[in-house]
C-alpha cells in the first residue's frame, strides 16, 4: 500500500476546494452600479449584504429499488461485478449549508493508507478504481467505481455525506433534507439499489448513507443512515486516516 505525509485538518476541510460563484441578479448588479456616498468614508460607506438566496430545491429522481434503513441486498446476480456509480443527491435550506460526499476505502474497519480515503481534495484512489466526481441533476455528486481495479484488500466501501465547516459555522442536518443514495450499474444506467433518509438530525454533522460489503464472497449495499456528531476531519481519525 502506498503511504503519503499525514493531512492536516485545514487540507482535508479545503483542499482543493470548487465553489462557483452564481449569476448577479438585477438588484445585485444594481448595487455594484451604485456610486459611493462621498458624504461617508471608511466602514460607513459599505452596504450591508443579503445573505445568498438557497438553492432550488431539486426533483427527486423515481427509485426502482428503495430499500429500508438496516435493509441489505445483493448487488451481483448470477455475474461478477464490474463497475458501479453510486450517485447521492440532497437539497438545502440554508444556503450557508455546503455538503460533500466522501469515500472510504476499508479494510476491517480501517483504511489501509491514508490515499483510499476519496472526496473533493483526493478525487482518486491509489489503484484507480474509486473516483470522486459531479453528478448530472437529478444528482449532486457521484462515486465511480470499478471493481476489476480495486485491490483485493478493501472489504468496505463507506459513503458518507458531511458538511463543510459545519462545527465552525454551526451546521448541521436540520438544514439538509431529501438525502438519497442510488445504486446504479455503471454501464446500463440500471438501478441496483437505492436509499432515501427521511429523518431531519439538529445533532448530526456527518451522514454515514450506505455501505457496499463483501460477504461471503459477494459485494452486498447495506442502507446505513446513520450519523455523528463529527466532521470529516473527526471521520479521518476514526477510520486512520492521519490527521496532524
Amino acid at each position: 500500500m502506498r503511504s503519503e505525509a499525514p493531512l492536516t485538518r485545514e487540507t482535508v476541510l479545503s483542499l482543493n476546494r470548487k465553489r462557483v460563484q452564481g449569476a448577479y441578479d438585477r438588484q445585485k448588479i444594481a448595487e455594484l452600479n451604485l456610486p459611493p456616498n462621498p458624504g461617508r468614508t471608511g466602514t460607513q460607506n459599505a452596504r450591508p449584504s443579503a445573505p445568498p438566496p438557497a438553492a432550488p430545491k431539486r426533483a427527486l429522481p423515481s427509485f426502482v429499488h428503495p430499500l429500508r434503513k438496516g435493509q441489505k441486498v445483493p448487488l451481483e446476480n448470477g455475474g461478477r461485478l464490474q463497475k458501479l456509480r453510486v450517485c447521492v443527491g440532497w437539497n438545502v435550506s440554508d444556503p450557508a449549508c455546503e455538503a460533500d460526499v466522501s469515500a472510504f476505502l476499508l479494510q476491517n474497519g480501517r483504511v489501509p493508507g491514508d490515499g483510499w480515503f476519496v472526496f473533493y481534495g483526493q478525487e482518486e484512489s491509489p489503484d484507480g478504481s474509486t473516483v470522486f466526481g459531479a453528478a448530472p441533476a437529478p444528482d449532486r455528486e457521484q462515486i465511480a467505481l470499478d471493481f476489476t481495479r480495486l485491490n483485493p484488500a478493501v472489504d468496505r466501501i463507506a459513503f458518507i455525506l458531511t458538511i463543510n465547516e459545519a462545527l465552525e459555522k454551526g451546521l448541521n442536518f436540520s438544514r439538509i433534507s431529501d438525502v438519497y443514495l442510488r445504486v446504479l450499474d455503471a454501464a446500463s444506467g440500471e438501478e441496483l439499489a437505492s436509499f432515501q433518509i427521511e429523518e431531519s438530525y439538529a445533532n448530526v454533522v456527518s451522514m454515514t448513507i450506505g455501505e457496499i460489503y463483501l460477504h461471503n464472497g459477494a459485494w452486498k449495499f447495506s442502507a446505513v443512515g446513520n450519523g455523528v456528531e463529527t466532521d470529516l476531519a473527526g471521520l479521518c481519525r476514526r477510520y486512520g486516516v492521519r490527521i496532524e
